[in-house]
């Protein structure tokens, strides 16, 4: 399955549903579900910009979502205008991109993986994760979580 790191605190405001654009640099023929990747640095300045003063988690997998769209920026006006979709901080030079995103779902359980650049694939069941039984753990409490109190 395709992944993308995201920093944080941004991969948090998309998990959570309050950021619906991603700003990059590059462009993407991708369309449809990807994993949400958090790098191991948090971007601290923005942690504060945006009042972000819970724990984060870092260098993990922490969520889904759909990539359903890319709209191109030709100027900073058009950018400023859609930041309440990006949460960006004021240095976006030459980005250019927005990945648009929609049908979010956290994962209960993070699952360790290391991040690279741009779209990679992860196999969840073969990456680097030691313990078999932490893997069985993960996909069981997310099958219960699913069905308990939802049918």
């Amino acid at each position: 399955m395709k992944c993308l790191s995201v920093s944080q605190p941004f991969a948090e405001l998309i998990i959570t549903g309050k950021k619906t654009i991603e700003l990059r640099k590059w462009n993407t023929n991708f369309r449809g579900e990807f994993l949400i990747h958090t790098p191991l640095k948090i971007r601290v300045e923005d942690c504060k910009r945006l009042k972000i003063t819970k724990k984060l988690v870092t260098g993990v997998i922490i969520g889904k979502a759909e990539l359903y769209d890319v709209k191109k920026y030709n100027s900073l006006i058009e950018i400023k205008k859609d930041e309440i979709f990006h949460f960006a901080s004021k240095n976006i030079q030459n980005k250019n991109f927005g990945f648009k995103i929609r049908n979010v779902k956290q994962l209960r359980i993070p699952i360790p993986c290391k991040g690279r650049l741009g779209f990679f694939n992860v196999e969840l069941f073969k990456n680097n994760i030691k313990n078999k039984d932490i893997v069985t753990e993960i996909i069981d409490e997310e099958y219960r979580y699913q069905w308990i109190g939802h049918h």
